[in-house]
């Protein structure tokens, strides 16, 4: 029997407006009244998931920042990993030199220093699953980030880099110029204690080598009692495969990557198609009778 789910967000959980489809909201509802741990795992603040979720009634623990954030059903912060001081220093100082833009993630906001760049940002990660999507219609409410406060507008990160009351969970590069995203993972290439990843066409994301969705997960899983054999994970891009790796019941969403549907066990449908609710439905008929 499946005992928990962990479902990333954009591009598997929700659609291309950037919501929860009703059959998403019902299967997880109905999975958590059957006693089933229902975790949100996403590369997004714990405030821009929650703003996601808001009016679907799911409260739930949520893995943000690809796993250096773990908060419970209340919102409490239950572990977080960061990266450290002078680590985090060396990064924003080569990200600078490439002159790539970037936003910082800590524990108490987002920021951004490019307020048009950080909407652009949220675009390229829908557009990645939903090619076809109506641009202007997703900047509107990727406008969202900067006037709800999602991501918070500064003139110079070095204040908030050197600001030891913040601890740095993620620095998120993006950039459409392909040559330039690739110097700045050069740059990042062979650094000790950093994973990097990405969760969309255009950007990269970095985080301390043990804030990864599958290692936070699977700690998760571990105090709570529960089993990763048990557990089903459904995702989209390569910010999930560490998750995707570990679980019993791992499932591709039909518009994820190649790479990514051959690491899965299963295959489910389109983030547009409710690809989750599927996910849950065929795992908890595999799980009932294995």
């Amino acid at each position: 029997m499946i005992t928990s789910i962990a479902t990333d967000m954009d591009g598997t959980l929700l659609n291309g407006n950037m919501e929860v489809s009703e059959e998403n909201r019902t299967a997880m509802k109905k999975a958590q009244e059957l006693g089933i741990e229902v975790i949100v795992a996403t590369g997004r603040s714990y405030k821009e998931a929650r703003f996601a979720l808001e009016g679907t009634g799911i409260e739930c623990p949520i893995i943000a920042v690809n796993g250096a954030e773990v908060r419970d059903a209340r919102g409490e912060i239950v572990q977080f990993t960061a990266i450290e001081d002078d680590l985090a220093y060396d990064l924003y100082r080569r990200l600078k030199d490439v002159g790539v833009y970037f936003e910082v993630y800590t524990n108490q906001a987002t920021y951004t220093d490019d307020a048009e760049k950080a909407v652009e940002l949220l675009i390229d990660i829908v557009l990645s699953a939903h090619p076809d999507a109506n641009v202007e219609d997703i900047r509107e409410r990727a406008k969202l980030r900067i006037e709800h406060g999602l991501a918070k507008k500064v003139n110079d990160y070095e204040e908030i880099i050197r600001d030891t009351s913040q601890h740095i969970y993620k620095f998120f590069v993006f950039s459409t110029d392909r040559e330039l995203l690739q110097r700045a993972a050069d740059r990042l290439d062979g650094i000790d204690g950093v994973a990097v990843s990405s969760s969309g066409n255009e950007n990269l994301e970095i985080t301390n080598e043990q804030a990864q969705k599958g290692i936070t997960l699977e700690n998760y899983l571990t105090s709570k009692g529960l089993s990763l054999e048990d557990a089903l994970a459904v995702g989209d891009n390569y910010n999930d495969l560490s998750m995707l790796e570990r679980v019993g019941y791992s499932y591709a969403m039909g518009n994820a990557d190649t790479n990514i549907k051959k690491a899965a066990r299963f295959e489910t449908s389109r983030n547009e198609e409710s690809g989750v609710a599927r996910a849950i439905e065929d795992a908890l008929e595999r799980s009932a009778v294995k």
